[in-house]
């Protein structure tokens, strides 16, 4: 043994020092920040409408079930863009690509302040979705290509204020936007900012020669599948429960165009030499599970945005800047804790870190489970906190992992697939939110009114006093002055039925959160991936092309 060690410790001083993380330069982070910067905006639009959609609607003429259009419109054209941007960045340019999708993003949110009726703000938001969706893989795409290993924590953290921070603080800025300004400042606030952010990518890209001979080579059977397969499904996901599903015709038969095109999409994908998407990457288990999650996240993530500001309107009655108000408190949080989560990732497994958020935000829904007519914003003040901190903890360390050991010629698909995965969580955790919401409230309703039959003596009393009250407050006739008191009671069981079925919900979303968190302990620490999880061509995986 003491004649071997002489040898270790010679061959530990010539073995070669650990490389030192490459320094980034500041060009470098102009680009991401401005990239992350657009991609902010794209998700933050989504939310900053959906809070003031009833004011859009009266201002255009718009009914409240053609008024839904206004935001699906934007929602379809971006699922489906998001798919394509890896291969039109490639045919394009990365820098022309963005430059001009970002530009036109602009000019179209202007334009959509100015729309005059339905058809031109439909119009307005489909592409005004298409080019804003371009923003928010390209941004995911530009992290994990550009920055190194050591620094993508910090380039995805700020990624995960687009993802979770933008949701969560659009409703308070749609709000404020609406009840003092007007609701054209929904659109106009885009501006500003997004002049900066053209300006930072114009500054820091790197001109590169457009790639136009892909076009011939472009897997269109696959585009067009797959653009006709998503359209369909996002529109069933956000017009079936408004037209009772399956009972709808319409509903009916988008539902076979969705499942026809996408297993088209799937047999097309996996058998042409140059797939518009590497679906292989699935089979990876770091990729696969994480694309689970992340899935799962879109359902809580999106449905706690979409059923929080619900419940506040119906119940409580709150107005749009009301409900922004309770709603910054998921927001304001991740503000300060986001920037931390790249130090935390540095000092313990990020597989703790996405475990213990997606417990703290599946605690939140749980806290709330037990509402009552009372349950407002000083109940919801500790939920909302916790939801924040657990929302803060997941996005950044699950897209390391998730994305950890992908090859840079597949970093276009793996960014499309995860940034998609959790827009159609979305999609489908509001679909099925509205579902069950209304569900619940129906079965609620009917074991509620068990208990006020007209057979029972505290009923029978109960409308007594309520036909007094009317007749003392100008109903003369006793008849009309009973139908009020029958119908307040109606009102009353109605709406505890439905606080019963919001806390269904947010159950529903807590469970789903427990099925994240199952599927975040079967992550691989990115340590043990082949290649050291770093981001390397195939041939440094000494993978096959």
């Amino acid at each position: 043994m003491t004649a071997l060690q002489p040898t270790a410790n010679a061959a530990a001083l010539t073995a070669p020092a650990t490389p030192a993380a490459p320094a980034v330069s500041a060009k470098t982070w102009i680009a991401v920040i401005g990239a992350n910067l657009g991609a902010f905006m794209a998700v933050l639009n989504i939310q900053i409408v959906n809070a003031s959609l009833a004011d859009v609607q009266g201002a255009i003429g718009a009914g409240i079930d053609d008024g839904g259009w206004i935001s699906t419109s934007y929602l379809i054209a971006e699922i489906v863009v998001i798919p394509l941007s890896g291969w039109l960045a490639q045919v394009f340019s990365v820098r022309t690509y963005l430059l001009t999708n970002a530009f036109l993003f602009l000019v179209f949110s202007g334009a959509c302040a100015l729309a005059h009726d339905l058809p031109q703000m439909i119009a307005l938001r489909a592409v005004q979705g298409f080019t804003g969706g371009v923003l928010i893989p390209m941004a995911f795409t530009l992290i994990i290509t550009l920055l190194p290993k050591a620094k993508q924590p910090v380039g995805l953290a700020l990624f995960a204020l687009s993802a979770t921070f933008a949701p969560a603080i659009g409703p308070t800025i749609g709000g404020y936007l609406t009840e003092n300004w007007g609701w054209q400042y929904i659109f106009y606030v885009n501006l500003v900012p997004g002049a900066i952010m053209i300006g930072m990518l114009y500054v820091s890209l790197d001109p590169s020669p457009m790639k136009l001979s892909l076009i011939r080579q472009g897997d269109w059977l696959g585009i067009i599948t797959m653009a006709i397969g998503l359209a369909a499904l996002q529109t069933v996901l956000e017009e079936g429960n408004k037209d009772d599903w399956f009972g709808s015709p319409f509903i009916v038969r988008l539902s076979v165009i969705a499942a026809v095109a996408l297993v088209a999409f799937l047999i097309v994908e996996f058998t042409v030499e140059k797939p518009l998407l590497n679906l292989r990457l699935l089979a990876r288990r770091n990729f696969g599970f994480g694309m689970l999650a992340n899935f799962l996240l879109g359902i809580a993530l999106y449905g706690s945005v979409f059923i929080l500001p619900q419940y506040l309107s119906r119940i409580q009655g709150y107005n749009a800047e009301q409900i922004g108000m309770v709603l910054a408190w998921t927001g304001l949080p991740q503000l300060v804790l986001i920037p931390l989560v790249p130090r935390l990732m540095q000092r313990f497994d990020p597989r703790i870190i996405i475990s213990v958020g997606f417990a703290l935000f599946a605690g939140s829904n749980f806290m709330n489970i037990f509402m009552t007519n009372d349950y407002a914003t000083d109940q919801l003040f500790w939920p909302n906190i916790v939801r924040a901190i657990g929302q803060a903890l997941v996005m950044a360390p699950l897209s390391a992992v998730a994305t950890a050991g992908i090859e840079l010629e597949n970093a276009g698909s793996a960014s499309a697939l995860f940034n998609m995965m959790r827009n159609l969580g979305g999609a489908v955790g509001i679909a099925v939110l509205q579902t069950v919401l209304t569900k619940r409230e129906q079965y609620h309703s009917n074991v509620l009114m068990q208990s006020v039959s007209l057979l029972e003596q505290a009923t029978r009393t109960r409308i007594e006093q309520l036909t007094q009250y009317f007749m003392n407050h100008g109903v003369a006739d006793q008849a009309a002055a009973t139908h009020r008191a029958i119908a307040a009671i109606g009102n009353v069981v109605q709406k505890q039925a439905y606080i019963l079925a919001f806390s269904d919900t947010f159950y529903l979303l807590g469970v789903a959160l427990i099925v994240a968190l199952a599927a975040t302990l079967l992550l691989k620490k990115p340590g043990q991936l082949a290649g050291g999880g770093a981001l390397t061509s195939k041939h440094n995986q000494g993978e096959r092309p």
